[in-house]
């Protein structure tokens, strides 16, 4: 069940580099979209839970991932 996890983990990494490098409209960012999409519904229907697909950081709090910017509600300067 590990390949499982792997393969969804896999195919998100390589959406989202695509995503960067080419856009979301791209052909190729579609496919690889809804390849991770695939990997992640068959990981889930085999008894995984979303956590094992996205584990937790230590490196940033709950509900945002490494690379996110900080929340912030107030206005930046000008």
């Amino acid at each position: 069940m590990a390949a499982l996890i792997r393969a969804a983990r896999t195919a998100q990494h390589l959406a989202v580099r695509a995503l960067t490098a080419h856009g979301l409209a791209h052909p190729l960012t579609l496919a690889l979209l809804a390849a991770a999409s695939t990997a992640a519904a068959r990981a889930w229907e085999a008894g995984h839970q979303v956590t094992d697909t996205h584990p937790a950081s230590t490196a940033s709090s709950p509900g945002t991932h490494p690379g996110a910017a900080p929340h912030s509600h107030s206005r930046r300067p000008r």
